[in-house]
């Protein structure tokens, strides 16, 4: 026989989904954020089992590596490249857990890619780099717009990244625009 299942990953909980090969439900069922939890469910059919689809935005590491070290073979679904539901009026994690299921049996799953384990810490290093860059720019052009609304004055990205409280309190008199300006310039 085989068996797929389908992991609709949330926060504290998890929802186990299993089908065979015609797409008949063997098993559904909440498990709370637990490995062993979440193994236990799926080790009944272990032997049969051709896949996991897990789907998750978020907080996916955890559990892929639980699977894969158990010896599963694991996909993380794409979630941004599954076309869902056209047309159905209810959705929830049980159709959800058993919908990424038959989409493994119909060999049609959009995966994303499974970074390694050791891999993973460099990634999050340089996705947080780029979110505080971002951050950054976004304050100096909010600083930027300040200056000329204000004062009809041009300023470089160099030249407010090195401003000064002093400098700013010269530049602006009332508190509530000195406030926005530091804050934007030291958050």
């Amino acid at each position: 026989m085989e068996v797929y299942a389908g992991l609709d990953l949330h926060s504290t909980n998890t929802y186990v989904a299993m089908i065979d090969g015609e797409n008949k439900v063997l098993y559904k069922q909440r498990h709370r954020n637990e490995a062993p939890a979440i193994l236990s469910a799926l080790d009944p059919f272990k032997k049969d089992v051709r896949g996991v689809v897990v789907e998750s935005t978020y907080n996916w590491y955890w559990l892929v590596d639980a699977l894969t070290e158990a010896g599963y073979r694991v996909h993380l679904a794409n979630v941004s490249a599954i076309k869902q539901y056209e047309g159905l009026k209810q959705v929830d994690d049980r159709r959800s857990s058993l919908w990424l299921a038959n989409l493994l049996r119909l060999n049609i799953l959009p995966t994303g890619y499974i970074y390694p384990k050791e891999e993973r810490p460099t990634r999050d290093l340089l996705r947080k780099r780029l979110q505080l860059v971002r951050n950054r720019t976004s304050h100096v052009v909010s600083i930027k717009n300040i200056l000329a609304r204000n004062l009809g004055v041009r300023m470089t990205a160099y030249d407010i990244k090195k401003l000064k409280a002093s400098e700013v309190r010269t530049l602006f008199p009332d508190k509530e625009t000195r406030l926005m300006i530091v804050r934007a310039t030291y958050s």
